[in-house]
């Protein structure tokens, strides 16, 4: 199976096709110290989610989970109509993107290199590298603004070139699913507008489910679908930008006094800390 096979197996599937996962009261705990849940959630393709709230709250935590890098404590997570831990690991890869806070280090690997890393869920090792791999590939350096760095070391770049490169990667992968744990926190205004704004794209032309670790609720409120808060490793709250954009809200998540007015150009809800 592959991304787009699991797609057309959630077309037949019926009044379920839209879910991309269902989280089903997990729990995630070190010893005695429980870090995450119990969470129950669904989330939906053609959608980009925002989690927010504060650092330690569990969202790195949940992300990974969904990315099946750590097992779940308990509890159980549904992906695409299957349980979670019944995908190979390869048909996995195709399916889903998972780009960590922290990136390894890429030495001696070319911004190209790393962005070809992508297609290796779709023929492997030793599988030949053909023109529709080449296609997504440089698709994904264009997208990512990346094109003009093709040939450079990505040690070599700064701390937000870097961070594109590695997104190149995930794009590249062409997945149905892609899983950002606070991919602009190294990038400038004008390259946080545009990776955010390629996630919702992608979102809709490739019938994508999104979900992106966030700390500016209002980056989260102008590109994301649905907003969906965490404290202390709980769901707190989850809703619309202009359901989770109100000042009461707001406090309840972030904890500190929060007003909140209409953009004057797209009246879309702008916070701010009192």
């Amino acid at each position: 199976m592959h991304s787009q096979s699991w797609r057309e197996a959630e077309t037949v599937a019926g009044t379920h096709a839209q879910t991309a996962f269902y989280v089903e009261a997990v729990r995630f705990a070190v010893g005695e110290r429980t870090l995450l849940g119990p969470v129950t959630l669904e989330l939906q393709r053609s959608r980009v989610y925002g989690l927010i709230g504060h650092n330690g709250y569990g969202k790195s935590t949940l992300i990974k989970l969904l990315a099946r890098q750590q097992p779940a404590s308990s509890g159980g997570i549904t992906f695409a109509q299957r349980p979670l831990v019944q995908w190979g690991v390869r048909e996995l890869a195709r399916a889903l993107a998972y780009l960590p806070q922290m990136t390894p280090a890429a030495t001696g690997l070319t911004v190209r290199e790393l962005a070809t890393l992508g297609r290796y869920p779709w023929h492997g090792a030793l599988g030949r590298f053909g023109h529709e791999d080449r296609r997504h590939v440089d698709e994904a350096l264009a997208l990512t603004d990346m094109a003009d760095f093709t040939d450079r070391p990505v040690d070599e770049l700064s701390g937000g070139e870097r961070q594109r490169a590695w997104l190149a990667m995930p794009v590249a992968q062409n997945a149905g699913v892609m899983l950002l744990d606070e991919p602009i926190s190294a990038l400038d205004i004008a390259h946080q507008v545009e990776v955010l704004g390629l996630v919702r794209d992608l979102s809709r032309k490739r019938d994508l489910c999104g979900v992106v670790v966030l700390h500016d609720p209002n980056m989260a409120a102008r590109y994301c679908d649905e907003l969906i808060a965490l404290k202390d490793g709980r769901l707190l709250t989850r809703g619309t930008p202009d359901q989770i954009m109100q000042g009461e809200v707001l406090k309840g998540i972030f904890g500190v006094e929060m007003g909140v007015f209409a953009h004057p150009v797209t009246s879309q809800p702008i916070g701010y800390v009192q």
